[in-house]
């Protein structure tokens, strides 16, 4: 089998069905690839990868019941709980993502929700990180339409809720939050004007068509995310998903290519599941059209890949850190 089943071009579409996706995780491993290489030329310097920086501000005791999250207060996951982050301690933390390259400062809060008066020490850390010359990023959960105009008139630029999986295979990870609740949440954000950063997780015994599904949800939003995050999962003990099977490195690679080719202009970045991925994966990831990643040794409060390691694996491929910009 060497013909290509789609027609596929880099054209911005909102209506992509369950079989046309599902073709693609079917689609031989080259002719994806090439697929999503050729799209990724379209609207993309293919050599330029963009920089995130993560930050817990709060850690831990979260009343959610994410089967993946060591911060939830219902698992024993050996997480010390800490209080949201005194203001200075993390713009002390954000210049030294800038300092080491990074161009986007992300800042992640374990809430179900934020208080208002939680909101409003946020937008003081948004406004220190905005002041050193870096994009702005946070995570806190459900908002409320005030809360989101507050971030807004803040200067938040992006604000990032996952969606995690499929709303098939929702029940199976979360229970204590409702699908329609993120996709509310996202609704709010882009109404507000703030970019979206949301994405998934892969390898917690979903099928090939929560997979589907998922990217589905995501590239028929009335706008793209700007930012895609693709997830690996990070088995932590004391978790509910400690033990799941692990993923085939070719299937999470088959993700972000096709992630690539639903939504042409949106940063697919490589987040959580990093440390697990051999260069050659990620390179491979890089070349399915792959172009942001989270740099830094902790995303919220999983290991991710030393800084100079990344370093050298930039030299290594020739790539080099750029812009963020979302193409117009």
């Amino acid at each position: 089998m060497s013909a290509v089943p789609l027609n596929i071009d880099s054209i911005l579409r909102h209506d992509w069905q369950l079989d046309e996706v599902l073709a693609l995780f079917k689609m031989p491993f080259n002719n994806l690839l090439f697929q999503a290489q050729v799209v990724h030329r379209a609207h993309f310097d293919p050599n330029e990868i963009q920089i995130s920086s993560l930050l817990s501000i709060k850690t831990g005791s979260c009343s959610e019941d994410c089967g993946y999250c060591p911060q939830s207060a219902r698992y024993d996951a050996d997480l010390e709980s800490e209080a949201l982050m005194p203001v200075d301690e993390v713009l002390k933390s954000a210049q030294q993502a800038k300092d080491q390259g990074a161009s986007r400062f992300c800042m992640g809060a374990a809430w179900r929700s934020p208080k208002d008066k939680d909101i409003e020490r946020v937008v003081e850390m948004v406004q220190g990180v905005k002041a050193m010359g870096m994009e702005t990023c946070v995570t806190l959960g459900m908002l409320t339409d005030q809360q989101t105009q507050t971030l807004k008139e803040g200067g938040l630029d992006y604000y990032n809720h996952n969606l995690d999986t499929s709303e098939d295979y929702y029940s199976e990870v979360i229970t204590t939050r409702t699908y329609q609740d993120r996709l509310d949440t996202l609704e709010r954000v882009r109404d507000a004007g703030i970019n979206v950063c949301c994405g998934g997780i892969v390898g917690m015994g979903e099928s090939d068509k929560d997979r589907a599904n998922l990217l589905i949800e995501l590239a028929n939003l009335p706008r793209h995310p700007e930012s895609v995050p693709i997830n690996m999962l990070v088995q932590v003990e004391g978790t509910p998903l400690m033990g799941a099977e692990e993923l085939d490195p070719l299937t999470f690679i088959r993700m972000v290519a096709i992630a690539r080719i639903l939504m042409p202009e949106s940063r697919v970045r490589l987040s959580a599941g990093r440390a697990d991925m051999s260069d050659e994966m990620q390179a491979l990831c890089f070349l399915s059209g792959a172009n942001s990643i989270f740099y830094g040794d902790k995303l919220l409060t999983t290991d991710n890949p030393m800084t100079n390691h990344d370093v050298a694996l930039f030299d290594r491929l020739g790539v080099y850190s750029g812009g963020s910009s979302y193409t117009e």
